[in-house]
């Protein structure tokens, strides 16, 4: 842990504010493709954050997208969209209209449901643009399809691929969900995949070139647990080495590649006892952060004080800045004379706490976002943001958004 990297940054912004090390982003990735090895893709899930994804275009093969506006952020950021995979469970039919009219086959479309392969095959035959596509497989949600229907669009396809080549299915995607913490899932999801991919080949003459899988790996968020990221990691790169599919394989990952490249930083505002438990409270809070698997916050996720002193050590219970009792970080944490103007950092919060914390509650500021790396130092990726704005827009007579129930 570089605490000076912390107190430099303390000292030119006021938190809270996340700081993401881009240093530590590119080892992961790093440590990634060592284990995986030079055939083996790696696709960024950028719902984890997505402002680290100017820093991931040269270094991951693609980027996952789910809506139109992260769509939009890879257009400001510059991502050369044959870098795009265009996902999400919800197209809708103008969005994707949108796309496929800009960007035609530079982006590689799913396919979530027989709808979503009805719009694509329609705009392809309508103008006659070549599309490339994935297939995404349920694994028993909301999310894909179920196998027969997979079956049933490629043997359909097939039978017509000789008279039309617009669409060319690539392969299948497939994901089931995250924070997988035994190898056997992974030996189950990849022998099945194997297996499907084997016999679409045998009963259509199929051949999937592409097979995109989430597997999930999870990351070790709490002090109580024995951190097995590494050998996770290695468990599924042999896993991938025994399959017989000799098409393209890439991984799609999140929080497995930007959790550890991220901070957290909050100042102590308060601190009291209250029923001789000590309190301290932070100017972030529960609207700011979240780490998966934690309980009524008695899990402790790794935690820096940044001004620890010698003295007494006592269990504190911090608390955010919102006005619910629910905003609880962490209960009965053991630090050293702590005292308000001390800082705290939470550590890996690179995946998801940006995006998934209820940001909005009690109109409180957004707070800034930092990048860092030892290269090109601190960059402002955004700026504190008044939630308040959001939260409550009262149109003038002349620009009023809302009229007779429509936002046109």
């Amino acid at each position: 842990m570089n605490e000076e990297k912390f107190k430099q940054a303390i000292s030119q912004y006021s938190t809270p504010f996340y700081l993401f090390d881009v240093d530590i982003l590119d080892r992961q990735i790093e440590k990634i493709r060592a284990a995986l090895g030079k055939d083996v893709g790696l696709c960024y899930a950028m719902k984890a954050n997505p402002f680290i994804i100017k820093d991931l275009e040269n270094t991951v093969d693609c980027l996952e997208v789910c809506s139109p506006g992260e769509l939009h952020i890879c257009e400001r950021a510059g991502i050369p969209m044959d870098k795009i995979i265009l996902s999400g469970v919800y197209k809708k039919a103008e969005d994707l209209e949108y796309a496929l009219h800009q960007y035609g086959n530079q982006i590689l479309y799913t396919a979530e449901s027989l709808s979503h392969w009805q719009i694509l095959e329609g705009y392809a035959k309508a103008h006659q643009l070549p599309l490339r596509v994935l297939l995404r497989l349920t694994s028993g949600n909301q999310f894909g399809m179920d196998e027969t229907l997979v079956r049933q669009i490629i043997g359909e396809r097939m039978k017509e691929s000789a008279g039309d080549d617009l669409i060319h299915i690539e392969g299948i995607h497939f994901f089931s969900g995250t924070q997988k913490k035994s190898a056997a899932k992974f030996e189950r999801e990849l022998t099945m995949l194997d297996t499907l991919c084997a016999d679409l080949k045998e009963q259509y003459g199929f051949t999937a070139e592409k097979l995109e899988y989430g597997p999930g790996l999870p990351i070790y968020y709490f002090e109580e647990e024995k951190d097995e990221e590494d050998e996770m990691l290695h468990s599924l790169a042999l896993l991938i080495k025994k399959l017989k599919f000799t098409g393209k394989i890439t991984l799609e990952m999140g929080r497995f590649i930007a959790a550890s490249c991220g901070s957290y930083v909050t100042g102590v505002v308060d601190t009291k006892i209250n029923k001789n438990q000590p309190y301290c409270i932070v100017d972030g809070g529960m609207h700011h952060i979240n780490y998966y698997g934690q309980m009524l916050a008695m899990k402790k996720p790794p935690i820096l004080h940044l001004d620890k002193r010698d003295g007494e050590t006592l269990e504190w219970t911090v608390c955010g800045s919102l006005c619910t009792v629910n905003d609880v970080l962490v209960k009965q944490y053991p630090f050293t004379d702590l005292r308000a103007g001390d800082t705290l950092i939470f550590e890996k919060t690179g995946a998801y706490s940006v995006t998934e914390g209820i940001s909005l509650f009690l109109s409180r500021e957004l707070p800034q976002v930092i990048l860092y790396s030892q290269k090109s130092n601190f960059r402002v990726a955004r700026e504190h943001f008044p939630a308040d704005a959001l939260n409550y827009f009262q149109p003038s007579e002349n620009n009023k958004t809302l009229k007779n129930g429509s936002s046109h």
